[in-house]
């Protein structure tokens, strides 16, 4: 068995045929950092080959699954784009590969979601192959009300409920339920409470270990071609969604990242202004 590399804000644990992976952030409600994106990727890239685990179950420690990109991180990278002016679209760039990668894993990839499901986490539950929801699960695409683009989870989250309802998440600040993502088809089984959210999990990691791993592992890559004919154009997609996301951040970014840090409307928002379905 290939050795697992060593995680600090992932938990990585292996058992018999499955591997649990835990975002551990669980003070930021496991907001992605640059440094995260790094481990994950490195544990997606070994289970590659990886013919021993046929099961991934990605999860968030303590009562949140992922609230999308560390915002601090991003006013990092604006400063740092001041002397590497490719830096912001390199780093968020690299959640795309990340999220591809995910796509491409050999492996069923299941997504434990609960509580908060916003940004990047989102796009991580539109990558995995079964969701499941816990009752306190929320789920939104938050980018536009911080003056940035969702480039790099938008063609993801696209492709799995539709453009028409991406549109109706992404530009209006609206927050989802259990319910609502099970009909979207963001998840596919909705636990009554904690205790049945683990044997939600337990039921559906048994489920997979009755098929062959290698056959469905070239289902996998076969569905992914049937939706993706042409990568190349795809992948140009996701370029293009690096350079906007860098557009946004050092325009329009850079007041909603900064009235985030600072617990304060952006000037943009309309005091007045209806509250959200939070």
């Amino acid at each position: 068995m290939t050795t697992l590399p060593l995680c600090e804000q992932l938990v990585v644990e292996h058992c018999e045929h499955t591997l649990f992976i835990t975002l551990n952030r669980p003070q930021v409600r496991n907001a992605m950092s640059g440094q995260m994106v790094d481990e994950l990727l490195s544990v997606f890239q070994v289970l590659q080959n990886h013919q021993d685990i046929r099961v991934v179950v990605l999860q968030g420690a303590g009562e949140h699954f992922c609230s999308g990109g560390d915002l601090k991180d991003m006013a990092v990278l604006g400063e740092l784009s001041k002397s590497d002016p490719l830096a912001i679209q390199k780093a968020n760039r690299r959640f795309g590969h990340l999220l591809t990668v995910a796509c491409h894993l050999p492996q069923v990839l299941i997504t434990a979601l609960q509580g908060t499901v916003m940004g990047g986490g989102f796009g991580l539950a539109c990558v995995s192959d079964w969701g499941i929801a816990h009752p306190s699960v929320r789920l939104a695409m938050p980018e536009t009300t911080r003056g940035i683009v969702p480039a790099q989870i938008a063609p993801f989250v696209a492709a799995r409920i539709g453009v028409t309802e991406a549109r109706r998440l992404a530009l209006f600040n609206l927050y989802i339920q259990a319910e609502q993502a099970l009909q979207l088809g963001i998840v596919h089984s909705i636990a009554d409470n904690t205790e049945h959210f683990q044997q939600l999990i337990d039921e559906t990691v048994n489920r997979v270990t009755q098929c062959a791993p290698q056959a469905n592992a070239m289902t996998k890559q076969l569905l992914w071609r049937v939706e993706h004919k042409d990568m190349k154009q795809y992948e140009n997609l996701l370029d293009e969604a690096a350079q906007m996301f860098d557009q946004s951040l050092k325009g329009e970014g850079m007041e909603g990242t900064r009235a985030f840090v600072e617990k304060r409307p952006p000037v943009w928002m309309q005091t007045n202004a209806v509250k959200n379905n939070e």
